[in-house]
């Protein structure tokens, strides 16, 4: 069987960062796969279930919120191995192009304030294992590691 392209990139080499995983074709239309690295993968620890959970309630919240970007948001949600996320958005776009919207999805979660959306049991299939702080904790580390310098080893794949 074919290896899959994301098990080609040298995770030993990987820093965090925003990189293009991967553009598909969907007839004419582009979907653009963003590979959000917030740790260092078989370097740091990995990041804990509750503040995975919480970025991705509040960061599916505000992409699909974000008035700019929301009509092209696919997907937003954690990696199986828990260093970081897939953002899918339509259309053909560059790591550099989508600094900004990560920049304001990362300052709304460090912000936030209030109850998690969808954190209930009619809601979500796991409510419970929420963790603000702790999300909090990995949105600043991925701003002083990617967003406030974002230099090109960390927008693009070696």
């Amino acid at each position: 069987m074919k290896k899959i392209e994301s098990f080609t990139v040298d995770h030993n080499r990987l820093l965090p960062g925003i990189y293009v995983s991967r553009k598909d074709r969907l007839r004419e239309e582009v979907l653009t796969t963003f590979d959000l690295r917030f740790t260092k993968p078989n370097f740091e620890p990995v990041m804990d279930t509750a503040g995975i959970h919480t970025i991705e309630h509040l960061g599916a919240t505000f992409l699909r919120n974000e008035p700019e970007w929301k009509t092209r948001i696919i997907y937003f949600g954690p990696m199986g191995c828990r260093t970081g996320f897939y953002l899918i958005l339509w259309g053909e776009v560059k790591s550099e192009e989508i600094l900004s919207l990560i920049r304001k999805m990362s300052d709304f979660i460090i912000d936030y304030e209030d109850d998690i959306p969808g954190a209930s049991a009619e809601e979500c299939g796991n409510y419970s294992d929420q963790n603000l702080d702790q999300a909090k904790k990995y949105l600043l580390k991925f701003k002083k590691d990617v967003l406030d310098n974002p230099t090109s080893d960390r927008l693009n794949y070696k």
